[in-house]
């Protein structure tokens, strides 16, 4: 069992299910060559057995020879919510991270070709990368924080959150309508444009203003 890390906080919480939101910023959609919804976005999930930390290392999949990052806000959800409204989304949001949702992209393009589900794509061991949890006690999201990440020191993605199409409470309330939220439920709300190829031996650091920055590296 995988629990999360907090920042100034020392409740222990185990990880529950991840829902990631694909296509959440135009830019990425757009360099992907996939059209921009115009409706909600992609949904999917990851298994909690994906999980590791900052400082831990991303085990490249053999099987694959393009994998990918993509840096996201996460948010921490701290009380069940189903059918929320829009207070009530917001409320369900007791924290924020970052997370690396890392992405076989060649296996990702083979299950689209074939109408397939991205799952083996997405779902592998070390595929979530989260950092501490800052809890909204301590910070209020502004909704216009930088979001970065570097590969060996290069910027690679360098965007601001305020680009997501759905905001945050947004896309707590679109998913409780679809399926129940239950606390330590993690939600990865979509990467901007500029993801990547990265090697075993490349070094990533990722950051959002004010909430944190992961540092992680790719090995074999």
């Amino acid at each position: 069992m995988k629990y999360l890390k907090f920042k100034n906080h020392s409740e222990q919480v185990s990880v529950g299910k991840i829902v990631c939101v694909g296509r959440n910023y135009a830019a990425h959609a757009k360099e992907l060559g996939n059209e921009i919804p115009d409706e909600f976005p992609i949904i999917f999930l990851k298994p909690a057995s994906n999980v590791i930390f900052s400082g831990d290392n991303i085990i490249h999949p053999s099987y694959s020879e393009n994998l990918q990052h993509e840096v996201e806000l996460v948010l921490y959800i701290g009380e069940d919510i189903k059918n929320g409204t829009d207070e009530q989304a917001e409320k369900a949001i007791y924290g924020y991270t970052v997370g690396l949702d890392m992405t076989l992209r060649d296996l990702q393009f083979k299950f689209k070709e074939k109408g397939e589900p991205w799952t083996l794509a997405k779902c592998f061991d070390t595929a979530a990368v989260l950092g501490d949890v800052v809890l909204k006690k301590d910070y209020m999201l502004r909704g216009n924080e930088k979001i970065l990440l570097s590969v060996n020191g290069t910027t690679k993605q360098n965007s601001s959150i305020s680009n997501m199409i759905f905001n945050a409470a947004q896309c707590v309330k679109h998913i409780s309508a679809r399926m129940t939220l239950e606390k330590g439920d993690l939600v990865f709300t979509g990467t901007p444009e500029g993801v990547s190829r990265v090697i075993p031996g490349d070094k990533i650091e990722a950051s959002i203003e004010n909430i944190g920055t992961i540092k992680t590296q790719i090995s074999k």
